[in-house]
């Protein structure tokens, strides 16, 4: 990125400073963990598909930190998530794909392309790295540069118009474009593959399930939507008893996805429902633990199982009290 784009700090005319001298460093420890010769096996082992698992809960753990209000747990899980960052621009670059490098400079590009409200001046003298051959000085699609809409008194509104019609054009012609789906034999299909690409599964299968049903992919009412629940969770226990793992996997898919139309059905967030089972679980599991002094080993189920109902009762019982 153009330097000429970025506020030097104070003292440090070269807009290098301590982060940068840090991110340096994490690439350098990351290329240490990735030697073939004296880095790490299980680092070495690793492949970008190997890492989405990673890659998700990371992220995840970030978003749990900021609802939290933790600013200590905050920075270490944001450093986690730097970290799937820079591991992944490491395998690529031993391939020779590309870099972290690559990364900034077209994220740098993409926002200064995307926010000309803010870069105009600069795109107007030619100092605009994203700005492409021909391209109108300090223009987005359909939005005239607007020097004044800029800081917090701005309008946030006209932004993300603006974003929208820049992005909109960028896309022009992938899959999933306007003039790509005007020319596909399977237009909704093609759209929905470019829309849940970015969402978690569980929120995929909702939008894919809502759009199906909206274009008419639907059964005639929610005892059809039962049989097939029962359908695939009987192909799901066949399938493991089978003992084939790929298979079972895809059976197991198949139930959620059928449990997510049961959810749309019935106007209900899997998600949410999710999160609050894994809440209600964990607190009803660490009375159990008490209970047992954190012992659980060598208990039997009756016994694992009549804790577990006092803690129900005892939940139920704080819950309805005054």
């Amino acid at each position: 990125m153009n330097t000429s784009l970025v506020p030097s700090r104070d003292g440090d005319p070269q807009g290098l400073g301590a982060a940068e001298a840090a991110l340096a460093n994490l690439v350098a420890v990351v290329a240490r963990l990735r030697d073939p010769e004296a880095g790490c096996p299980w680092d070495l082992e690793q492949t970008h598909a190997s890492l989405v698992p990673y890659v998700l809960e990371e992220a995840h753990e970030v978003a749990d930190a900021i609802r939290h209000g933790d600013d200590r747990h905050l920075a270490e899980e944001l450093g986690d998530l730097l970290l799937q960052v820079v591991l992944h621009a490491q395998i690529a670059s031993e391939e020779g794909r590309f870099d972290l490098a690559t990364i900034c400079r077209g994220l740098s590009a993409k926002l200064v392309r995307r926010h000309p409200h803010v870069f105009a001046v600069a795109n107007a003298t030619g100092n605009d790295p994203a700005a492409g051959p021909g391209a109108e000085p300090g223009h987005g699609p359909g939005e005239k540069a607007s020097e004044s809409n800029r800081g917090r008194t701005g309008d946030s509104a006209a932004v993300k118009r603006s974003w929208e019609a820049i992005k909109a054009a960028e896309r022009a012609g992938e899959p999933g474009s306007d003039q790509a789906l005007a020319t596909s034999a399977s237009p909704l299909s093609d759209r929905l593959a470019s829309k849940v690409r970015g969402q978690p599964s569980l929120a995929g299968a909702m939008t894919i399930s809502r759009k199906a049903a909206a274009a008419g992919f639907e059964w005639d009412d929610i005892g059809g939507v039962w049989q097939k629940v029962a359908e695939e969770l009987g192909e799901l226990q066949e399938a493991i008893a089978s003992g084939d793992r790929a298979h079972a996997q895809e059976e197991l898919g198949d139930v959620l996805f059928t449990l997510v139309n049961v959810a749309r059905w019935c106007d209900l967030d899997p998600d949410a429902g999710l999160a609050g089972t894994n809440r209600r679980f964990l607190d009803r599991f660490s009375r159990v633990e008490a209970a047992l002094g954190g012992d659980l080993q060598g208990k039997g189920i009756a016994e694992l199982e009549g804790h577990w109902q006092e803690a129900k009762a005892q939940i139920r019982a704080e819950r309805s009290a005054p």
